[in-house]
């Protein structure tokens, strides 16, 4: 059941990517250019106190273990990548982690 739920997840990862890429495909057309949608801008868009709650969390309980510079230049990193991107690795990762186990005949 688990890996049920788990390859749901990624399927519905997938398909967000899917649709975050057509968005990005027709801005790209109206405007005759490549465009595309930041993580970080489509996060702020759909939850800004959540982005602002992340990098509090990330500034109170990592950086003080691991140094300041985790957020600025590492997960600012991550949050330039384009939406579409972000949601198709994972969709893959989870799609391969919830894959079925080969069948295994029982030898007697």
């Amino acid at each position: 059941m688990f890996r049920f739920l788990v390859r749901l997840a990624g399927l519905f990862a997938l398909a967000g990517a899917v649709i975050a890429l057509v968005v990005d495909g027709s801005k790209s057309i109206a405007a005759s250019t490549l465009t595309y949608t930041p993580l970080g801008q489509a996060w702020f868009a759909f939850d800004p106190d959540s982005l602002a709650a992340a990098q509090a969390a990330v500034a109170s309980q990592i950086e003080v273990h691991v140094g300041s510079w985790v957020w600025y230049p590492v997960i600012q990193f991550f949050l330039s990548w384009p939406v579409w991107l972000v949601l198709a690795a994972l969709g893959a990762l989870l799609l391969i982690a919830g894959r079925p186990l080969p069948f295994r005949a029982a030898v007697a």
